[in-house]
């Protein structure tokens, strides 16, 4: 069991620690995940997973959660923990291995927000995940991209005009380069991300917000590359998640099989409707220009031409999220929680309602439907018998999303 605050099942006893004993969540209503109003029902745990949900539960110890609302654990689809900002003199002036550390707290804020699983989208490798894994560092479930995958001059291209390359993330031996061009450089860069543990293949087909030398509405890699891309991912069982803001980049990721398109914040109706009809994703990332700008306004050394994006395209975003909402594309959470403060992540719930959602549709857009986006839906995301026991008890109003981090109570990473 992981408990990130003080909460109701604090002197539980050792029964919880024994692996037989049996944990029942009694007292409160249970938002299931699925979009259901919440209900009064106790939850049985044994083992890590729940066993049962329903009324007049009983078990060897009892967490009392009367006035509260269980919710599955949350899921954030886009996050990059290896990343603490944007400015680019901070990230040139710390050590190499500085970000692993600086993670770890990283990690620790996330779930302390009840963020029990996250779907890294560059940077973390596989140490990082075996390190959660392990309990060597307290954190979320991770699945993990390992690198970003860029065309040259594209999103993940370092270089500048000085003729530094100043990559976002440094190649090492588990972290392959991010820069390929044409299919056959695509092909092996593909195999080797897979070679090094990643769960999902990152691509980009825009430029993007925080990378100066390109716009967010070009599209980037062609049609044969995103091909190679799809194919390789799809023989190896997993999904491509593509960074993709502008109308062609999206579309163009939409007819190559991407699972989910990042951001959309030059959506038009035909886009929509290419993704109604592929079943994609759109994972908005609505904080993450709003981040960039309050770290510009707070004195940060962020490039004018970023945080002149920024400010482009906020309003932008909102309304094309707006417009995917309306037409019924499905919707995970994921806020790019690197860009700015980890921790922060439940910003986007209320910046989701505002985009037209309705408060149970948010929840579970980050519970449920994160958890058939990311692969992991037999398991996680709702509440309901043989799935994980990760649980967030909150009180007051759940749907309440500007007071929800301050009414969380408890968060359990596999109750025991």
């Amino acid at each position: 069991m992981t408990a990130s605050t003080p909460g109701p099942a604090s002197g539980a006893g050792s029964a919880r620690n024994d692996p037989a004993s049996r944990l029942v969540v009694t007292g409160g209503d249970v938002f299931d995940g699925t979009g259901a109003p919440p209900r009064r029902a106790d939850v049985a745990v044994q083992e890590g997973r729940i066993v049962a949900v329903g009324s007049g539960l009983d078990g060897d110890v009892a967490v009392d959660a009367t006035g509260m609302t269980v919710l599955p654990g949350l899921i954030d689809c886009h996050v990059h923990v290896m990343i603490s900002g944007v400015e680019l003199m901070a990230h040139l002036e710390r050590p190499f291995s500085y970000a692993f550390y600086a993670a770890i707290g990283n990690l620790a804020a996330t779930l302390d927000r009840g963020v029990t699983t996250v779907r890294d989208a560059g940077g973390a490798d596989l140490g990082v995940k075996k390190a959660v894994e392990d309990g060597l560092v307290e954190g979320p479930r991770l699945r993990t991209a390992v690198s970003i995958l860029g065309q040259t001059g594209g999103h993940t291209d370092g270089w500048h005009p000085s003729g530094i390359d100043v990559p976002l993330f440094v190649p090492h031996p588990g972290r392959p380069d991010p820069v390929v061009d044409g299919p056959d450089e695509m092909r092996r860069r593909v195999r080797q991300l897979i070679r090094a543990g990643a769960d999902v293949i990152k691509i980009c087909t825009s430029g993007g917000v925080v990378s100066p030398r390109d716009d967010p509405r070009h599209p980037q890699f062609g049609p044969d590359e995103l091909a190679v891309c799809t194919a390789e991912a799809a023989a190896a069982g997993i999904f491509v998640m593509a960074h993709a803001q502008g109308a062609a980049g999206i579309k163009n990721a939409v007819r190559a099989g991407v699972r989910s398109v990042e951001h959309g914040m030059y959506l038009d109706d035909e886009a929509i409707e290419m993704m109604l009809e592929a079943g994609t994703f759109l994972v908005p990332t609505l904080v993450a220009p709003h981040w960039v700008i309050e770290a510009a306004d707070a004195g940060a050394a962020i490039s004018e031409v970023v945080v002149a994006k920024a400010r482009e395209v906020a309003q932008i975003h909102q309304e094309s999220v707006s417009r995917a909402v309306a037409a019924g594309v499905p919707i995970a959470m994921g806020t790019d929680s690197g860009v700015g403060p980890h921790g922060q992540n439940l910003r986007e719930l209320e910046l989701m309602r505002r985009a037209g959602m309705q408060p149970a549709a948010v929840l579970a857009a980050a519970t449920s439907a994160a958890a058939r986006l990311i692969g992991v839906a037999d398991e996680l995301g709702t509440v309901e018998p043989g799935n994980r026991a990760d649980l967030v008890l909150v009180g007051g109003d759940p749907y309440d999303f500007a007071a929800l981090e301050a009414n969380i109570r408890a968060v359990y990473k596999g109750l025991l």
